[in-house]
């Protein structure tokens, strides 16, 4: 898979934001996750911009956007972004797909920040605590050290990292792609930064709140994830009543290499399925 730049850029409270927009079609969000860029959801979104004006974005701290050590990365702060990203694009009901801790950041959108959703689509998402691996826990305690890390070690922590991520294993080139962005004098220390900002507390605050969501809600989830084990798609369905569930076998949390044929037949099935039911109501 190799990198495709995005085009535009929003600048929010010194942050460089990078995003694109493109296709034709109802308006489709994506967002990604942890340690994550735009890059792991841009084959799904080319394959839906037949249908679907897609937007595809970079968190502050993440893929092509600005990592400044002074600004915080949380999800807080990638909620309150994400909020304000929507009003600049002039979105008012997009459709949404989200993956792990861009799910929190839709959903605090959604709850805490004003956003509406005509749809919402969870995909092994960090929603329900608890979440965070012992790594996490690891780099929390002691980041300024491994900020510290020579080079090629770092390389090979990160790749073993993500390499864990996925059920099936990784192509070379695939793991190049996810691993580059964390690498060098700004990407190291912000591989760990944004590590060492993780809290459950921003989940905690919104899972009594799941309950009011009322648009159509769609959780997919690897049946092999072992970042976010499948109990959570469970969990996350009965606190949102009248969600559906969707298990791809063989996948693991990184779902969109592990089964990407899988998880792009299930989201236009999805996607065709609440654009419908949005143009006829």
């Amino acid at each position: 898979m190799t990198a495709s730049p995005l085009t535009q850029q929003f600048a929010w409270r010194e942050r460089r934001v990078r995003w694109d927009r493109f296709g034709a079609g109802p308006a489709l969000v994506f967002l990604h996750g942890t340690p994550w860029s735009s890059e792991l959801w841009r084959p799904v979104a080319e394959a839906l911009s037949t249908s679907f004006t897609v937007y595809l974005w970079d968190m502050p701290g993440y893929g092509s956007s600005s990592k400044d050590a002074a600004h915080r990365v949380d999800l807080g702060v990638q909620g309150e972004v994400f909020a304000a990203l929507l009003a600049h694009w002039g979105l008012t009901r997009p459709h949404i797909i989200a993956h792990d801790f861009g799910g929190a950041v839709a959903l605090r959108a959604r709850l805490l920040h004003g956003a509406a959703y005509a749809s919402l689509c969870l995909t092994d998402v960090v929603a329900l605590s608890p979440w965070g691996s012992p790594f996490f826990t690891l780099v929390k305690a002691h980041a300024a050290v491994f900020e510290q890390l020579p080079p090629a070690v770092h390389r090979g922590a990160v790749e073993a990292y993500i390499s864990g991520a996925s059920h099936r294993g990784l192509r070379a080139d695939d793991l190049r792609m996810l691993v580059e962005p964390w690498t060098g004098d700004i990407g190291q220390p912000a591989f760990y930064r944004q590590i060492a900002q993780a809290d459950e507390s921003f989940t905690t605050q919104i899972e009594p709140l799941l309950g009011s969501i009322s648009e159509p809600v769609h959780i997919i989830w690897g049946a092999e994830d072992v970042w976010i084990p499948v109990d959570r798609a469970h969990r996350l369905g009965a606190a949102i009543p009248h969600a559906t569930v969707a298990l791809i076998p063989d996948a693991g949390h990184l779902i969109q290499l592990d089964a990407a044929a899988a998880l792009a037949a299930e989201l236009t099935r999805w996607t065709t399925a609440v654009a419908t039911a949005s143009a006829t109501t």
